[in-house]
């Protein structure tokens, strides 16, 4: 008896779609993988494909495997989506983005329009913003970038650079702003640059037009816009280490709260700003579902190192400290999905463009000033609603005050 090899069925549905597949004995599929959320408009599968998941969609023009194999697992593929070799899984692409062979990308990213990696790019829990550039050799984990308002004005991360989301003491309470929210999505703010072989020790912030020279290691926040910064370790120092003492806790809550509050004003932003261009185009709804579920993947991630590091919180007759503990379970409530009311003159702005079919990046550069204004008033609304409801669950440790 001869057995075809797993997926040959699938093989010869995507084919009948008009797929392009120069190899058609090398592409595995998965029997959970629904052909029905594979576009057969210029779609092209090179050699040693790997398709996973009943979540997987790939729209219309994009190339999977052009330099070598890739995994995609559970992932939602925008239009015109180039994954040139390696592994992604339970993350979202949008329309051009791209990466490089030996991307290897895990849960809860989205790589809005045009963003792109060289090859060897690691990010898990990574959101960047249009335009977003990374160089070769990255590690880029739990940590939002913006900034930038062209493919010739973007954002960049050099190469070898790291973000240090660990900490001695076991915690991930580390996820790092480059930029924010409601400024960054109406893609008119000067580029963030962090210079190769360099890192940054999460958490930190950085405002828009941050500049951080090659080599160096940013450990502190650079809150003002378009400043010049040259960091590293600039004397020896030995002492005892000192476990678990959580001497920077009130910053480390502030820059989670922040960075929570980020996430639910950006999914405000998918659901209200963003929709009518993905319901305007085929399989866009179900992308759409996916940058969603990364975002509250990204919520309940944040939340769940959050958590973990209060349990480790010694009291130490702090009341301030005594009121976070005990106000622990009430955290996650907080931070799910805003139901603030987006400007009508926004959401009538960019419908109408949607409508039009003027592609989303042309229609918010496109927006009035007053609009944007609306907008990031709007957006900023939910950041600092829920920067005063965190403070108020432990109003002794004086956050954001």
């Amino acid at each position: 008896m001869t057995l075809l090899p797993r997926g040959q069925t699938a093989v010869a549905d995507l084919l009948a779609k008009g797929v392009v597949i120069p190899n058609p004995g090398s592409l595995d599929v998965d029997d959970d993988v629904d052909i029905d959320r594979i576009s057969g408009d210029g779609v092209v599968l090179h050699p040693g494909t790997r398709l996973r998941g009943a979540k997987t969609v790939i729209s219309a023009g994009c190339v999977l495997g052009a330099e070598t194999p890739v995994t995609v697992e559970n992932c939602q593929l925008g239009g015109g989506v180039h994954l040139k070799g390696g592994y992604v899984a339970n993350s979202t692409f949008l329309d051009g983005a791209n990466l490089g062979l030996g991307a290897h990308v895990r849960e809860g990213c989205i790589l809005e329009e045009e963003a792109s990696g060289a090859h060897c790019v690691g990010l898990k829990q990574t959101i960047l913003f249009p335009f977003v550039t990374l160089g070769s050799l990255i590690n880029f984990c739990d940590c939002l970038l913006s900034g930038g308002t062209s493919r010739s004005d973007h954002s960049e991360v050099g190469s070898s650079y790291i973000h240090f989301n660990f900490t001695p003491d076991g915690d991930k309470t580390t996820a790092s702003l480059f930029g924010d929210v409601p400024r960054g999505v109406m893609l008119d703010q000067p580029p963030i640059f962090l210079g190769g072989q360099g890192g940054a020790v999460g958490p930190v912030h950085t405002g828009f037009g941050t500049i951080v020279g090659a080599g160096s290691i940013l450990r502190g926040d650079v809150d003002e816009d378009g400043l010049l910064v040259l960091e590293g370790v600039h004397r020896d120092l030995r002492r005892p280490a000192a476990k678990a003492s959580y001497r920077a806790l009130r910053r480390v809550l502030e820059h989670n709260v922040d960075y929570l509050a980020s996430l639910v004003a950006l999914d405000a932003w998918y659901r209200a700003a963003r929709r009518p261009f993905f319901d305007a185009v085929d399989l866009g709804p179900l992308v759409l579902q996916g940058a969603l579920d990364a975002l509250a993947a990204g919520r309940a991630e944040r939340i769940k190192r959050l958590l973990a590091m209060i349990a480790k919180v010694p009291a130490d007759g702090d009341p301030g400290r005594a009121q976070l503990v005990a106000a622990a379970s009430d955290l996650p409530g907080l931070f799910d999905p805003s139901d603030a009311v987006a400007p009508v003159s926004l959401v009538a702005s960019l419908s109408d463009a949607a409508a039009s079919g003027l592609a989303y990046v042309d229609a918010v550069r496109a927006l009035e000033p007053s609009v944007k204004a609306d907008g990031t008033a709007w957006l900023t609304g939910i950041v600092s609603a829920l920067r005063a409801r965190s403070a108020a669950l432990a109003p002794d440790l004086g956050l954001f005050g």
